[in-house]
């Protein structure tokens, strides 16, 4: 088999070139070919100086996380970059597109690193529930201080190049389109000149003579860390940087990684990162299928959920019309989405001419024919068939052949709504998440009769847009509504028979959801469907709302809410509570903080199991990143269906029949067979 590695010569200089596309991951061919390259040039005396770099879009951009839980095969990184960082011959990174992961580790072993204006460098390990492994966390604090490394370790978003040279990660900046000669031109300018290692760096004494940085940063960054064990293994590992000898430290850092590998974490988020990616297959749409041009997005409704969508595509650089039936409306939904762009400019991540930018590609209209020649129309009118039929209808008179028509419903049937149209193969469900120009994620709802081009069409774009995609067929809540509502029907059924409402939620802020079932109500308003009649009181949300308990909007909902949206448990609550169990003949008792959780989630993962039985979702890990991107079901788990693996399907079954719930024929099947959603 050839090496993707091969070497150069540029008389006194040897280039190490990695070709092992798409990303140059660090396989072991590629880590032989490095210790090859290196042992080549200190084998000649006529070469004085390397440089490595790679061919294709990016630098080395991390570890071959297929390789991860294998048997180790050598030369293992470290002792790759352990031997290359000890020749006495000046080495040059030379970086393009990203050095990321194992490939920050390759720059940081070198003596000087240069890159190109656009390029980024980065740690992100703990994004996958691990800190660096080949002394990452050793080498970047002495070269760069603990300071400064903390950030790049324990929270691991890349840095650009500028920033990275500031630093003092990088030496020097070099021309975008001239890097493999800058480079040599470096190299060849410290021929003569001691090797500086990182590992003999010392700006990690910042972190020993203030040692108050790492709390600091730990306090800074709470809500980001919060429940994750590896952003705490990646501090204590640059902490150990300033404190240990760089041998004990590499020693410190590999324990902390095998206790990472080996705990469930990180397996859940290495099970996500591969969800994610396999959550954009389609499994019998060849991915060949020709793709209809989208240059001009339509949206009906300019409302919340509308202007929000609407956002979507114009920051992405496409053009919207977007309609209304009322001018005061339409006014109010454009200056909306002005404002949130304004906010976003005010907190840096815009500049005042993308602003511009996006709006000027915005028409509002009052007036449907003015749909006509877009490529594609997203209704996001009131949750009713009847209207939204009403729409699809007029939708096919007007909107050119050929263009894609998409319902924004989060319950309803798309087979139902298609049938209002002539094109019901062009018909699909695009369920965005509120505020939908932040959720990530994207519930793309496939009719009986949608086309495979529209479908793939959905799937591009929903990229394109930056939202993380999954298929649903078409049932009732589709993926993530469907789910929700086994869990809704417990929390409310619990609270009936005795739990505290607080208690509900704190089961699942425990867990790791960023807020439990009634604190969600009260953020999104209680009085959302609500039939506005106060006299008639039939569920205990109707009398929240007859009492004026709207939610956080109306400063009081399940909770009391202070100036700063603090929340309290209510009294009154707790009385119209306790009058509707009695009137429920419900017998009040103490429950568990184990019997509610086994209560909320154990259901979602027996409907779970129905969904892919009906085959509503591709595979499990679709449902993993429906409710990670779109419920907050905290990713250090791996979603529903991975935790279900974890806990074991036994646990899930007997928890139910405990509970009186019911188990599905599948669950109660893959449990007899010792079987597992995502292995």
């Amino acid at each position: 088999m050839t090496s993707p590695i091969r070497t150069e010569r540029d008389e006194n200089v040897l280039v190490i070139v990695s070709d092992n596309p798409p990303v140059n991951a660090l396989g072991q061919a590629v880590r032989a070919g490095l210790v090859a390259g290196i042992e080549e040039a200190l084998g000649d005396d006529s070469i004085e100086a390397v440089v490595i770099r790679c061919d294709g879009r990016t630098f080395f951009a991390g570890a071959d996380i297929t390789e991860f839980g294998k048997p180790p095969q050598v030369p293992s990184l470290p002792e790759a970059l352990d031997r290359l960082e000890a020749s006495d011959k000046p080495v040059v990174a030379a970086i393009h597109g990203t050095a990321l992961g194992g490939g920050c580790e390759v720059a940081l072993a070198c003596h000087y690193r240069v890159a190109v204006p656009s390029a980024k460098l980065g740690l992100p390990e703990v994004k996958l529930g691990l800190i660096p492994g080949a002394a990452g966390t050793q080498r970047l604090p002495r070269l760069v201080g603990a300071e400064a490394a903390l950030p790049l370790v324990a929270i691991g978003d890349p840095i650009p190049a500028k920033k990275a040279q500031a630093i003092g990660l990088v030496d020097e900046i070099v021309g975008e389109d001239s890097l493999a000669a800058d480079a040599v031109a470096f190299a060849r300018s410290k021929i003569g000149q001691p090797a500086p290692r990182a590992s003999d760096g010392d700006a990690n004494r910042d972190g020993v003579k203030n040692p108050a940085i790492f709390d600091e940063f730990r306090q800074k960054n709470a809500r980001k860390m919060r429940g994750f064990d590896a952003p705490n293994a990646g501090i204590a590992a640059v902490k150990a940087a300033g404190e240990l000898p760089y041998a004990d430290g590499v020693k410190r850092e590999r324990e902390l990684f095998a206790s990472l590998m080996g705990g469930t974490q990180s397996k859940a988020m290495r099970h996500y990162f591969f969800a994610e990616r396999a959550a954009n297959k389609i499994d019998d749409v060849p991915a060949d299928t020709p793709l209809i041009p989208v240059k001009k997005v339509g949206v009906i409704g300019a409302g919340t959920m509308g202007g929000g969508i609407a956002m979507n595509f114009l920051s992405a650089g496409i053009p919207v019309t977007i309609l209304e039936m009322a001018q005061d409306a339409l006014d109010r939904g454009a200056a909306t989405m002005r404002r949130n762009y304004e906010n976003t400019a005010k907190r840096g991540r815009m500049t005042a001419d993308q602003v511009e930018a996006a709006m000027s590609l915005l028409t509002p209209t009052l007036d449907y024919a003015d749909l006509a020649d877009c490529d594609l129309v997203i209704e996001a009118v009131y949750e009713s068939m009847d209207v939204k039929k009403q729409v699809f209808a007029k939708l096919d008179e007007v909107v050119k052949q050929g263009a894609i028509l998409a319902s924004n419903t989060s319950y309803l049937n798309i087979d139902e709504i298609a049938t209002a149209t002539q094109r019901p193969g062009y018909v699909l469900g695009l369920h965005f998440f509120s505020p939908a120009n932040v959720m990530k994620l994207l519930e793309i709802v496939r009719g009986a009769e949608t086309r495979d081009d529209v479908l793939a069409t959905a799937m591009k774009l929903a990229k394109k847009i930056g939202k993380v995609a999954a298929v649903s067929g078409v049932c009732p809540g589709f993926i993530g509504n469907r789910m929700l509502s086994k869990r809704q029907e417990q929390a409310n059924q619990l609270i009936m028979e005795g739990a505290n409402y607080w208690d509900v939620d704190d089961v699942l802020l425990e867990f790791g959801f960023p807020m439990g079932p009634f604190q969600m109500g009260d953020l999104a308003g209680i009085d959302i469907g609500w039939h506005r009649d106060p006299s008639k009181v039939t569920t205990v949300r109707e009398a929240l709302c007859a009492a004026g308990r709207f939610g956080q909007k109306a400063g009081k909902g399940f909770y009391d809410y202070d100036e700063a949206r603090n929340r309290t448990p209510s009294d009154e609550v707790k009385a119209i509570i306790a009058d509707f169990a009695a009137k429920e003949g419900n017998e009040q008792r103490d429950i568990s903080k184990d019997e509610i959780r086994e209560r909320l989630l154990y259901p979602m993962v027996n409907e779970g199991a129905k969904i892919l039985e009906e085959k509503m979702a591709q595979r499990a890990s679709d449902i993993d990143v429906v409710w990670i991107n779109g419920y907050g079901w905290p990713l250090y788990t791996g979603g529903p269906m991975f935790w279900a693996d974890t806990v074991g399907f036994d646990t899930v079954v007997a928890g139910l029949e405990k509970h009186g719930l019911p188990v599905s024929d599948h669950l109660r099947a893959k449990a007899a067979a010792g079987a597992q959603f995502t292995g």
